[in-house]
């Protein structure tokens, strides 16, 4: 919204800094300030908020060291993210491109998903909470809206053959992505189809859709997985994050993705402005979630971490990099996969279950092991830096 006036104000007065208002870098380094002051400000209020509404977390005993001591610690803390993205989101970012408004519906979506998650489990004292199925309907329907707008909205397109000083350049839409550390790296879905019939790209939609809802279900339930112990799901996704701000960025600068070679996608740098807030109402959050939590994200916050991600790296078309830059998410989501598969198997062959981890997610595998949870979440964090440099490095290594 402040874009717009300040545009105004500019074109109309020559409002002195008015023009400031037109370079991504200032609006995006406002609003993560922005962000972060609304975190930290609002943040202890929601949490007041929670404690008065009696929203603490019920604690399964799982016979985890200092389990129990977190008993009632206030959850749906997830509000004070989507909170502190959204208020910058809205004054600084231009909300006509579709990008923006895809990671605001994808924001609010997957947050009430998670926020009637978390209010089952707390005020009707269902441990279960939102019943699985209707978890994956809803994810499934955002990817539905996902897919359908980056396939069919005029305004998604790449430019192909962008170099500077070329005197007709085109937008085109197009089903490209990006392969990682791979010479001419760039892969069509239309390619899944075409190869029984040329004629058959105008269905390139039938895979395209599919994968992008399995990357919004997989990643956000990745997410959800990963949020156990204090800090470790925000932490890991300010990382990730804005590893994907750098992608944004690249990816919708003309020069840079000229010099580095890589897809041009017009408009998309626009997200950069979102990835910044985002990124503040993390960082924001986890100074009340680092250990020992004063709140918990819930569902209402991993579920959307999750869903913004994914997201993201479909915009950016990054999405083949996600078991890379989110391999925490990817081990965590894994762990248990296996953890379950292998159970089920031995008990089906023996009759008596096995187990391949002490507890799945694996995080808690290392809890058993008798490591303190700061450990745990600090050597993730590490991982994930080392995960974030690798992806940076594909931009240039192919």
């Amino acid at each position: 919204m402040l874009y717009y006036l300040f545009e105004y104000l500019e074109q109309e007065f020559q409002f002195p800094g008015a023009s400031l208002f037109q370079f991504i870098s200032f609006r995006a380094s406002i609003a993560i300030i922005f962000s972060l002051l609304v975190s930290l400000i609002f943040g202890r209020q929601i949490i007041q908020l929670l404690q008065r509404n009696q929203m603490g977390e019920s604690i399964r005993d799982l016979g985890l060291e200092g389990q129990k001591e977190k008993a009632g610690t206030p959850t749906m803390g997830g509000l004070i993210i989507i909170l502190a993205t959204l208020v910058p989101v809205l004054l600084f970012a231009k909300l006509d491109n579709i990008y923006i408004l895809l990671l605001i519906v994808t924001t609010i979506w997957m947050g009430s998903i998670g926020f009637i998650d978390d209010y089952i489990k707390i005020k009707r004292k269902n441990k279960e909470g939102l019943k699985g199925r209707f978890k994956i309907i809803g994810q499934v329907g955002l990817g539905l809206i996902v897919g359908i707008t980056l396939y069919f909205h005029p305004d998604v397109t790449i430019r192909e053959n962008a170099a500077l000083g070329q005197e007709i350049v085109i937008n085109e839409k197009s089903t490209k992505t990006t392969i990682p550390l791979l010479k001419n790296n760039e892969f069509d879905y239309a390619e899944a189809i075409t190869w029984i019939d040329e004629s058959w790209s105008v269905y390139a939609w039938l895979v395209f859709i599919p994968f992008v809802i399995f990357i919004v279900t997989a990643v956000s339930n990745g997410a959800n997985l990963t949020d156990g112990i204090d800090g470790l799901a925000a932490g890991t996704a300010t990382l990730i994050v804005l590893v994907l701000g750098v992608f944004a960025w690249v990816s919708g600068n003309i020069i840079f993705s000229d010099y580095l070679n890589v897809m041009y996608i017009p408009d998309v740098s626009e997200l950069v402005i979102f990835i910044a807030a985002f990124a503040g109402g993390l960082v924001g959050f986890l100074w009340y979630n680092t250990y020992p939590a004063q709140v918990f994200m819930g569902d209402t916050g991993s579920l959307t971490i999750g869903g913004i991600i994914a997201v993201l790296a479909l915009s950016v078309r990054k999405e083949l990099l996600i078991p890379v830059l989110c391999g925490v998410f990817f081990i965590e989501s894994l762990s248990v996969i296996l953890q379950v598969g292998y159970f089920k198997y031995t008990k089906k062959k023996t009759g008596v279950g096995k187990r391949i981890f002490l507890m799945a997610p694996v995080h808690h595998h290392f809890q058993k092991q008798g490591y303190h949870e700061s450990k745990i979440v600090t050597r993730f964090w590490i991982i994930t830096i080392a995960l974030a440099i690798i992806s940076l490095v594909t931009l240039k290594i192919r």
